[in-house]
């Protein structure tokens, strides 16, 4: 079939859904697309949500992935509003939230993952709070203000990033944490440690080991969390960040492969060859570390989307990247490279005490698995190139601050 009469449809209008339609006519696809986005706005970049957006330093300019303008001149339809419902993989069509359906020629389906919900007496108060979406935001930004009391059940990225811009705009802030230490399932203790230390240094309250047992509530709206304990942290709006769930049940029920999300190859491909799936709905092969995983990441959802434009295009692959991630936290920029799998010494360069460092992790053999650098960019660069190459080190070169990490990664 000509290029120029196949149809592409996107399901989902996220950041990865935005950039594989912008890749490709980027990469001279011709043929229409249609990108179909449950949200009323065009893509946006959802990491200012738990930041610039929440705090008024990020405009609705700055939140937009490109110019509304650019889908009309690159003739890509937009159906905004409206929900892919389901895939007749047999008559390649997909079935919409407004009754319609679309015929495709090539799916992508980018639609991303879901807050996890927790089962919770209370959970459906007002001021009980998720952050994915602009609107989210704007629920949450609506009850930050000076001495309003914000508690954050849960103790991840998001948590944290959010904890700080609370702080920021002058809100009292409890932290409330499953487990013994912030970060438990994503950070190393060290990690954990300093942020810990750094969130309680700017008045944020923290509360390890403690599980919640209800929310309570006054005329339908949130006054504090019960804690297992029995103690009762008193709150006006409560931030529910404990995880994502991969929103994979629209390819599950069309028959595909699914394991923590849409099984895909490295070109994003799934077990159906006219179906792709790219970003946070996707289970995904990590060459690097020989094993597949799910990833939440915007360079996560560019890389694939990169790798399905490639394919369909009939473009060379794009070199598998190194995993890589950053939260922005009061003045800490931290940024990851890579994934500590299989790790066995934690290497600390630089100064902890200066909020200026990084920590290498090491296989048995020396080989860096990942790095992990707070306010210092060059580790976190020389970090990805020395991962890529497979590259092992010592504790007696990355502690000496007089090689460079130029020097190190060559």
């Amino acid at each position: 079939m000509n290029q120029d009469s196949r149809h592409i449809v996107i399901a989902g209008a996220g950041h990865a859904g935005g950039s594989a339609a912008a890749m490709l006519r980027q990469l001279g696809w011709r043929g229409a697309i249609t990108l179909i986005g449950e949200e009323p706005i065009p893509p946006y970049q959802r990491p200012p949500l738990s930041k610039g957006w929440l705090t008024g330093e990020a405009t609705a300019a700055d939140l937009a992935l490109r110019p509304a303008k650019f889908y009309s001149d690159s003739t890509i339809e937009l159906r905004l509003a409206t929900r892919v419902t389901g895939i007749d993989r047999e008559a390649k069509t997909v079935a919409l939230s407004d009754g319609g359906t679309v015929a495709y020629d090539t799916l992508i389906l980018a639609l991303g993952a879901r807050a996890r919900r927790l089962p919770l007496p209370g959970v459906d108060l007002n001021g009980v709070l998720e952050l994915r979406s602009v609107a989210d935001s704007d629920r949450l930004k609506a009850t930050l203000r000076p001495g309003a009391r914000l508690a954050v059940i849960g103790g991840g990225y998001i948590g944290l990033e959010a904890a700080a811009s609370g702080r920021g705009l002058g809100a009292e802030v409890t932290i409330i944490e499953r487990e013994s230490r912030v970060l438990a399932r994503v950070a190393c203790p060290i990690l954990s440690d300093f942020f810990q230390a750094f969130h309680r240094g700017k008045g944020v309250a923290i509360e390890v080991n403690a599980d919640v047992s209800a929310l309570e509530g006054a005329g339908g709206r949130i006054t504090g969390v019960r804690l297992g304990d029995g103690r009762v942290m008193p709150c006006d709006a409560a931030l529910v960040g404990v995880g994502a769930v991969a929103n994979d049940e629209l390819a599950r029920e069309a028959g595909l492969t699914c394991q923590n999300g849409i099984s895909v190859d490295l070109a994003a491909r799934t077990a159906d060859p006219a179906i792709f799936a790219i970003g946070d709905c996707t289970s995904r092969p990590l060459p690097l570390y020989e094993r597949m995983g799910r990833l939440e990441s915007v360079p996560n959802a560019l890389e694939q989307a990169k790798q399905a434009a490639a394919t369909i295009c009939g473009k060379p692959a794009p070199t598998p990247e190194v995993p890589w991630f950053w939260s922005d936290q009061y003045d800490l920029r931290l940024q990851i490279a890579g994934i500590p799998f299989d790790t066995s010494e934690i290497v600390v360069r630089g100064d902890l005490d200066a909020a200026k460092f990084a920590l290498f992790h090491l296989t048995a053999d020396g080989t860096v698995q990942a790095v992990e650098a707070v306010n210092a960019a060059p580790e976190f660069m020389g970090g990805r190139r020395i991962i890529a190459r497979r590259k092992r080190l010592t504790r007696v070169q990355i502690e000496d601050m007089s090689i460079s990490v130029q020097q190190l990664a060559a």
